[in-house]
């Protein structure tokens, strides 16, 4: 039987969110902008087009925001699409076929999956800055923040003394069972069990997992860690990071606690090889590599891709990196074999 996944936050849990929408406490210093980003002769070019349009999967309240900083600087308007990864890549599979590319750049982490055809080359002057994991080989897309994936726990109903010690630990905590959640496309975690401990020990271990610990599937990665702090569930068996710590920054009782392995992938930026803007797309792209831009997302717990930027709370990559941190960038063929995967070792029990 496929179980049931939650699409619901009661009320407890919005209110627990509402709060990180705004945060108010914990953030760094506000930086200066410096706008090393705002080359002189590309901006010239960009004004003589239209208006920038950005395909995004990041929330309107952190993208929106962004956006007219970057407006603010250049002068250049803006139309912000957004959705997930799966329907933007949808859409643009739908424009391409008919011949009316419209975004200028795409901002989610499946850019890599994208026809190279479809993406621009291009050599932003702020990619010197990011880490080198987070360029891609070939120049069509560039990591603007890191998402680790860890379980995260409700602070005030459970103690660090409580917390399992490894996923196989995890696995054995059957008291737990109904009061664990995980998003129903987290993929990416299963590709990281089956690489941490070989193909057949990992399912294995899922499989447990799921036996033992009947894991609620819910939509919605930040619905998720809002629930966790609101006391829907104990734990969320995996989760971003930086969403663990958007929660926790606008107050609510969640922390993560790593454990191996550590998943890790990155949102990308990239240019559409067909910008109907490619001055202003590849302007905008580099505002995003920027510090002033990942300046910015650390407000909202995002863990840069610079090396020049620290995480708030400052530490976080040292935390998560006494794990075992592994890339979980895959083709579209194995996403297809991970989907049905995971399926059927957590949806079908």
């Amino acid at each position: 039987m496929e179980a049931p996944v939650n699409r619901s936050v009661s009320r407890r849990a919005f209110a627990a969110g509402l709060g990180s929408l705004a945060v108010a406490s914990g953030l760094p210093a506000r930086a200066e902008p410096s706008r090393s980003w705002l080359d002189p002769k590309l901006l010239a070019a960009a004004k003589k087009e239209g208006p920038l349009t950005v395909y995004s999967s990041t929330n309107e309240q952190e993208g929106l925001p962004l956006f007219r900083i970057f407006e603010g600087a250049t002068g250049i308007k803006f139309n912000y699409i957004r959705g997930n990864d799966a329907s933007l890549m949808s859409r643009i599979a739908i424009e391409t076929r008919a011949k009316q590319p419209s975004f200028d750049i795409v901002h989610m982490s499946n850019a890599h999956k994208m026809p190279q055809q479809l993406l621009a080359q291009f050599d932003p002057s702020e990619a010197k800055h990011i880490v080198p994991e987070a360029r891609d080989p070939n120049r069509r897309w560039y990591g603007v923040y890191t998402v680790y994936t860890t379980p995260a726990y409700n602070t005030k109903l459970i103690k660090p003394a409580q917390l399992p010690k490894s996923f196989e630990e995890f696995a054995d905590h059957k008291e737990w069972a109904g009061k664990v959640a995980i998003d129903h496309t987290d993929i990416e975690w299963l590709r990281g069990m089956m690489q941490f401990y070989g193909e057949a020990k990992g399912t294995a271990l899922v499989r447990r997992i799921a036996q033992n610990l009947q894991p609620v599937l819910t939509d919605g990665r930040l619905a998720m860690a809002r629930a966790v702090a609101a006391g829907e569930y104990l734990f969320a068996l995996n989760n971003f990071v930086n969403l663990t710590l958007n929660v926790k920054l606008a107050g609510g009782p969640i922390e993560f606690f790593p454990l191996d392995p550590v998943p890790l992938f990155f949102a990308q930026v990239a240019v559409s090889a067909s910008a109907p803007n490619p001055n202003a797309a590849r302007l905008a792209a580099n505002f995003m590599l920027s510090r002033d831009c990942q300046v910015f997302y650390t407000k909202f717990g995002r863990l840069p891709t610079r090396t020049d930027v620290e995480t708030n709370p400052p530490g976080i990559v040292k935390q998560v990196a006494v794990r075992k941190v592994l890339r979980t960038q895959f083709s579209q063929a194995e996403e297809k074999r991970l989907r049905q995967a995971f399926a059927e070792l957590l949806r079908k029990r």
